[in-house]
């Protein structure tokens, strides 16, 4: 039995590659639903278990391949699924790829052309299935597939699934080859293949340090670079790859879509089950639907045609039985149904597939609003209009098999456990694992889901469509039962691209690109959408202006309307703390500002030489133009630049200040568009959504993240838990006059008192202090609750100017609820009186699985940070301004720890300790 020990064959021959597109390799490219996957026996293929006497057989090729390069001067064994890098670095012959300047050391992989490789013995006995198929459910990306050395096809898309029909190739003993041509290799062709008219970009920023014509190939745009990440082009079979043998008929998608119809005042579901039909003659049978919670079962009579054969079943859900609907986070529970869907045919076999059955419903309403020229934009779940809260997601690594059930629960219960209710999947990513969208079910995440294209144009021609197009209908068939996915979304910023000519085409030559966005993104890609789920809205791109857009042929002139859809807006040059910068839009899809990672992160990946933030390093990892720059002048408003003789601590109270000013910048921007949300000035407001750039980070470097490599809280993140919560009182300025508005995403209205105080910083004790009782803060809604000259207020608490005083407040009710406590700057901090270096110190104890960090104060402090370094946890509260003696924070471990070792790692720092 062949287990793997003895070398591999001799490095198979390289496949003759043809220059341009490959075609032909979609070998019925998009069938099939990921099977139970189960570790691989080595020597046979391991096996995943019939359904039931006469089932198909279902066996995973998961485990151990060979690989090899081009020559064959690097053979070793791999992991799949995996990538050439992991493998590598797994068996200790590269570092860490993300280790100091790796990304461009190791430029070498990815320019390689790799092979995986396999025999395996058939487990079953072949003559008793009509057809037997090799299923990947993923290949990252261009690729020849070889079975006992018959090419079986190519493949050049990493998002699509190919099937191979191995009826006729199977054996008793096997060997599967899966040969690897470079991505950037293949990119760089198909660009120079394109000789018509040049589609730009060709190549990202020198500063990027990344590789060109990413828009030529079907594979996650970021891998060749980005903004805020490495270029490692992977290659690799990155999901489950299996053979799947079956007689008749066999199941490969099956998907839920729930409706509310409104004229019969009942749920109903859409069941839809693809089959790949064997026979030759269609098939009849019974499909019976039991949810039982709901009392609803339903026997439909059904035919598969042959081919591809698909059913799709209208189960009304019974009247008598009260559905509790799926609600996002803050706003209900996230109700699941149980359901048994069983398929008993006239031939084959009995099938029985159970699922999970959630209802909701959801809407993007674009409508005229009173007084304001252009239209909403928000959307309405279950009929009630819902202010969108969260960010923005990246792929969690570079590397996908590194991103683990694991990794996906710690960053989503992050965002959940920040008050956030949704976030948007990138266009230059990846269509995430079916774990992410489980888990953003269960903790009602919606998510708005990018296609996979994103600051580029795109050819445009028949092979590359149908590419596209097998790849949109398999991923919205994958993921379209989700409730979480609320909308659909073309692209990343292509509309804006051709708007604001960000390529510089000339005039005369827009209408061929104008052409072409419309050709893929709504005749190729919303054509497919609509025929394959009809229940949630579909944009072309973002930012966009939404019906305006589609009025003005799908390009409008100004992607950027306030008025219209959503904007993205960046100005790192502007003072952060000034509200009138940002845009009063509808809808906030994207806005931010960067900051650095934890010392204890970027010590993972770096030497002693490299902590300065002017060192080779920094700027390596610093993939922005003029980023750290930025940075600093952002800074330099409000806060004193550290001048430490300390290498190491100057390095560090930079790192604290980039988090410091990030955190307080996007706290002004949220609370705009979060207490813009009831209001109409000079024709603008009624903002519905705020998504900040980014959630979390896909290595340890500068971003504009609040999750760092690792799932670390950044102090943005402590901030976002406060700036989304349910209810807050948000304070603004406006011509010397103090107004704070009440903002509530609570379902019902409130009377509550607003408590001000005022504080000087050379004082614990409150200058004055003002209680408004009877205070009406209405359901989901932000209106104006105080409002008072700054004068007037200074004049009132003796003692206090501008420089000398801060302000905090918050909202508390009878019932014990209660904002967090809110603050407002009356200046900028590096002319604040009275600071006082303070004496902070923290005694640690444990309480069951948490600890209770007890901190007192001499002195007020601002931005009190609590860093644990290494060890993963979250605090309660971080960042906060503390104006009291005492304050427990409690910290959350993720991982066993003690008193002693938090002890050992802490640090605790305010604004004072930077000098």
């Amino acid at each position: 039995m062949w287990r793997g020990s003895a070398a591999p064959p001799g490095p198979p021959s390289r496949p003759s590659w043809r220059p341009c597109r490959l075609s032909g390799g979609r070998a019925g490219a998009v069938t099939g639903r990921a099977a139970p996957l189960l570790l691989l026996l080595v020597a046979a293929a391991g096996r995943a278990g019939a359904s039931a006497a006469g089932g198909p057989e279902v066996h995973s090729l998961r485990g151990t391949w060979w690989l090899s390069n081009g020559n064959g001067s690097v053979v070793l064994r791999g992991d799949v699924p995996g990538c050439v890098h992991t493998a590598l670095h797994r068996r200790g012959l590269i570092q860490d790829p993300y280790y100091r300047f790796n990304d461009v050391m190791y430029r070498w992989i990815s320019l390689d052309n790799w092979t995986y490789s396999r025999p395996f013995k058939t487990p079953f006995d072949v003559r008793k299935w009509q057809k037997v198929n090799l299923v990947f459910e993923g290949v990252d990306t261009v690729a020849q597939i070889l079975m006992n050395n018959v090419t079986l096809g190519r493949t050049d898309n990493m998002f699509s699934r190919y099937t191979f029909d191995i009826t006729s190739v199977i054996q008793e003993v096997n060997f599967v080859e899966v040969r690897f041509l470079s991505a950037i290799s293949y990119a760089t062709q198909q660009s120079s293949c394109h000789k018509a008219y040049s589609i730009p970009p060709a190549c990202p920023p020198p500063v990027q340090k990344g590789e060109c014509h990413a828009n030529f190939i079907r594979k996650e745009q970021c891998s060749f670079s980005w903004d805020w990440g490495p270029s490692f082009p992977t290659q690799g079979i990155w999901k489950d790859v299996r053979i799947e043998a079956y007689n008749h008929y066999h199941l490969i998608y099956f998907s839920l879509t729930s409706f509310f119809v409104k004229s019969a005042q009942q749920w109903s579901l859409e069941v839809q089950s693809v089959f790949d039909v064997v026979s030759s003659k269609p098939i009849a049978g019974l499909v019976t639907v039991n949810i039982p919670k709901l009392q609803t079962q339903q026997t439909f009579s059904v035919k598969l045609q042959p081919r591809e054969g698909s059913i799709v079943l209208l189960v009304n859900i019974s009247k008598s039985s009260t559905v509790e609907a799926w609600w996002p986070n803050g706003h209900g529970k996230q109700t699941g149904y149980n359901m048994t869907t069983t398929f008993i045919m006239e031939e084959g076999y009995q099938i029985e597939k159970f699922s999970k059955a959630y209802f909701r419903t959801v809407e993007l309403v674009q409508e005229p609003i009173p007084g304001s020229p252009g239209l909403s934009f928000y959307f309405r779940i279950n009929g009630r209009p819902i202010f969108i809260k969260g960010s923005n997601w990246i792929p969690a690594d570079s590397f996908q098999d590194r991103v683990t059930y694991d990794t996906l629960w710690l960053l989503l219960k992050s965002a959940a456990d920040a008050n956030m209710n949704a976030l948007r999947v990138w266009g230059g990513g990846v269509y995430e694992q079916d774990d992410f969208y489980n888990i953003c079910d269960e903790l009602g995440i919606m998510i708005w889901q990018d296609f996979m294209f994103a600051c580029a144009l795109y050819p445009t021609d028949q092979n590359y469509l149908e590419s596209v197009k097998a790849e949109v209908s398999h991923q919205v068939r994958r993921l379209k039962s989700h409730p979480s996915i609320i909308l659909w979304s073309g692209n990343n910023e292509n509309e804006a691209a051709i708007a604001s000519n960000w390529f510089s085409i000339p005039h005369a030559d827009l209408e061929v690109y104008i052409k072409d966005y419309v050709m893929l993104y709504v005749k190729n890609i919303r054509e497919t959408v609509l025929t394959e789920d009809k229940s949630r809205p579909f944009i072309a791109s973002s930012p966009t202006n939404g019906l305006e857009s589609v009025k003005e042929g799908w390009l409008s002139q100004n992607p950027y309307d306030t008025h219209y859809g959503d904007t993205h807006f960046y100005d790192y040059i502007s003072d952060c703390w000034n509200w009138t910068v940002y845009p009063k839009t509808r809808f906030a899809s994207e806005y931010g500002f960067q900051s650095w990672p934890s010392f204890s992160t970027i010590e993972k990946v770096s030497s002693t030489e490299d902590w300065s933030y002017t060192s080779n390093f920094s700027l390596h990892r610093q993939h922005h133009e003029n980023g750290n720059d930025q940075m600093l002048q952002q800074i330099g408003h409000h806060f004193k630049l550290p001048q430490s003789t300390d290498p190491i601590k100057k390095f560090k109270d930079m790192i604290y200040l980039t988090q410091v000013m990030q955190a307080q910048c996007i706290k002004t921007e949220t609370e705009f568009y979060r207490f813009s949300r009831s209001e109409i000035i000079k024709g603008e407001g009624h903002t519905m959504g705020a998504l900040y750039w980014q959630l979390n980070d896909i290595w340890q470097a500068p971003s504009w993240a609040s999750l760092e490599y690792g799932g670390k809280w950044k102090l943005l993140h402590y901030f976002a838990q406060n700036f989304f919560a349910p209810l807050l009182p948000v304070a603004y300025e406006d011509k010397g006059v103090l107004y704070i508005y009440g903002v509530s995403d609570l379902h019902v209205d409130h009377k509550l008192t607003l408590r001000v105080i005022v504080h000087t910083w050379s004082s614990l004790e409150p200058v004055c202090t003002l209680a408004k009782d009877g205070v009406i803060i209405k359901a989901q809604n932000a209106v104006p609750i105080y409002k008072e000259s700054i004068n007037d207020l200074l004049g009132r608490c003796r003692n206090c100017t501008r420089k000398s005083c801060v302000i905090t407040f918050c909202l508390v009710g009878e019932d014990g609820l209660q904002s967090p406590v809110n603050h407002h700057f009356l200046s900028s901090l590096k002319d604040a009186v009275g600071l006082e270096k303070t004496q902070l110190n923290a005694s640690i104890s444990q309480r069951d699985d948490i600890y209770i960090f007890a901190l007192q104060t001499t002195a007020v402090a601002p931005f009190v940070s609590l860093d644990v370094g290494s060890i993963k946890g979250k605090f309660s509260d971080n960042g906060f301004l503390m104006t009291k003696k005492k304050k427990a924070v409690v910290f959350y471990p993720w991982e066993p720890t003690s008193v002693e070792e938090l002890e050992k790692s802490l640090t605790l720092t305010s604004l004072v300790d930077i000098v």
